[in-house]
């Protein structure tokens, strides 16, 4: 018994002196930095205590949690105040949890798309031989699917009373040929319309009697692709016989999801690997695109072309498909790994690497994103090139927030502090001229007027270049160079998009930032309002700004223009 307390005493002890090593791990309190920062910042060396089931309660001390009342445990004590969304982790933190951040940066937009098909007979080398009249099938020479024929060949004999009843009308008409030579010509024709060749005809005047049986022949070269008559079977007037194909030359329909649309065009390279024939590489190019797309699978047929005059290929062989293909806008984009992203309902969420400070430190931001591309995102709004962001440890970066009670992916709608800086008047006009612009780009899309848009977001992103940032120092200087990334970014995405609800996407992006921009500059002088619509974006809800009182709605026009209310004045 005694050794048994013993172990589960050493036990106990291990656990504590564990906690405590990872407590001074993630204590930034525990290794100051011997180098200063690179922008002044006020300290603060006093450690914050919050409850594990609650990390909204932020206390000085230790106690008790007001909501639960659980024991409160510390946390994070930084050596530098962030903002609420920011996050700021130890070095060692870091390294433990494995962060590791990229650089935004442009790029060509591309990606491998893999489509599955089949082998098909060309559409347009398909022949029918047809029966021209009734009739009576005597004999099969082509009498079985598959067979290959040629041009002329004889297929079948067939039978016909009619056939011989029209031969007697011409013997007749033969007799009046000089009297009445429209007769004549009319027998004849009538002949040539059952597809009696001239030689046939010929050879039934010379013979002075009727024949009994008449051959068919092949018009084309090809394969028997469909055998629709038998020996003994009677056959009417219409009925086709036999469908002959041509497999010389083939199609390769492929078929491709809607969201892999974006990226495929008439003449994009293309190449293909049949299973039956191992160790070949096919290449063609896309040649037909299908218009409608098919309502039980979701997907759009897509047609290449091949030839096959060595028969290797045969019509219902299995394909796999590869188009390396690029986005139909074409040029640079800027994009960002896929691993980066963090998903809260349809919004799209990253961390981004604050300078300046000695810790590490993830703001949390909120970026609009195109197109898919493989193992990246194309981002529409929402950072700058030259960002750094995290792509690996993201998760742990956002439970780190969550734990201090910060903005999170679990807690987006957190309340949001913003900084205010003193700065000089003239950066003041400056932004309050950033505001008068944005007006004409949000009246555009009341309109729903995305060219107009466009082209009034073009002006606003000349305005925003011209703000003298040489006007604002410190830390000021730093907060407007973060707003500069979005208010850029955002307005940049409405110039050139065609997209209406991605060009609204954007505003609400462009409409947030610059409202925390005029609050955090003191920008005096305005008759501004902050309007909300809680229906927008499937109701997650989205904000813009106006000089009126007045409710018009960006986000969805004449459809429900008066949708949303005033949260906020500046004056």
């Amino acid at each position: 018994m005694k050794n048994i307390n013993l172990k589960k005493t050493g036990l106990y002890l291990g656990l504590i002196v564990t906690g405590i090593v990872i407590g001074f791990l993630l204590d930034s309190s525990h290794q100051p930095s011997s180098s200063p920062p690179t922008l002044t910042r006020s300290s603060s060396h006093q450690k914050v205590w919050t409850c594990s089931m609650h990390p909204q309660i932020r206390e000085s001390g230790p106690g008790d949690c007001p909501l639960c009342g659980m024991d409160l445990v510390p946390v994070l004590s930084l050596h530098e105040e962030v903002g609420e969304n920011e996050v700021q982790m130890t070095e060692a933190a870091v390294q433990l949890a494995n962060i590791q951040t990229t650089r935004v940066s442009r790029g060509v937009v591309a990606r491998e798309i893999r489509l599955q098909g089949v082998i098909s007979a060309d559409e347009r080398r398909l022949s029918s031989v047809t029966a021209h009249f009734d009739g009576r099938v005597e004999k099969l020479y082509a009498d079985f699917t598959g067979q290959y024929i040629r041009k002329g060949q004889k297929l079948a004999t067939l039978y016909s009373p009619d056939l011989v009843t029209a031969q007697k009308e011409l013997f007749e008409a033969l007799k009046l040929k000089d009297s009445n030579p429209a007769f004549y010509e009319a027998a004849i024709q009538k002949l040539k319309l059952w597809e009696l060749t001239n030689d046939q005809i010929d050879n039934i005047i010379k013979k002075a009697e009727p024949e009994y049986y008449f051959e068919v022949y092949a018009h084309h070269s090809g394969t028997i692709h469909t055998k629709n008559i038998s020996v003994g079977e009677h056959i009417m007037e219409g009925k086709i016989m036999f469908e002959i194909a041509d497999l010389n030359h083939l199609w390769v329909l492929f078929e491709a999801y809607e969201s892999d649309l974006p990226w495929i065009s008439i003449g994009d390279s293309l190449s293909f690997y049949i299973p039956a024939v191992p160790g070949k590489q096919f290449q063609s190019t896309v040649s037909f695109i299908n218009p409608l797309v098919n309502h039980q699978t979701r997907t759009v047929s897509i047609r290449a072309e091949v030839n096959n005059r060595n028969g290797q290929l045969k019509p219902e062989m299995f394909a796999e498909g590869i188009v390396h293909a690029h986005l139909k806008k074409g040029g640079q984009a800027l994009m960002i790994p896929k691993s980066s992203v963090l998903w809260t309902g349809k919004r799209a969420i990253v961390y981004v690497r604050q300078p300046g400070y000695d810790q590490p430190t993830f703001q949390f931001r909120e970026i609009q994103l195109g197109t898919d591309a493989g193992e990246h995102y194309v981002v529409q709004a929402g950072l700058a090139e030259g960002e750094d962001i995290a792509v690996n440890g993201v998760f742990k970066i956002d439970a780190a927030a969550q734990l201090q009670g910060k903005i999170s992916m679990m807690n987006p709608e957190a309340e949001v502090a913003v900084e205010s800086f003193d700065v000089s008047q003239t950066f003041r006009d400056q932004l309050k001229n950033i505001f008068e612009t944005y007006l004409p780009v949000k009246d555009a899309l009341i309109e729903s007027d995305v060219k107009k848009a466009g082209q009034k977001a073009r002006v606003l992103v000349d305005v925003i270049k011209k703000a003298d940032m040489n006007l604002v120092k410190g830390e000021a200087h730093t907060a407007w160079m973060k707003d500069l990334a979005v208010l850029q970014s955002s307005t940049e995405t409405i110039v050139g998009e065609t997209d209406l609800a991605k060009s609204r996407t954007a505003l609400s992006l462009l409409s947030d930032q610059l409202y925390r921009t005029l609050v955090k500059f003191k920008v005096k002088g305005l008759k501004a309002f902050r309007q909300f619509c809680p229906m927008a974006f499937d109701f997650e809800g989205a904000y813009w700004l106006s000089n009126s009182d007045e409710i018009l709605n960006p986000y969805f026009g004449d459809e429900m223009l008066t949708c949303g209310n005033i949260e906020d004045e500046l004056q």
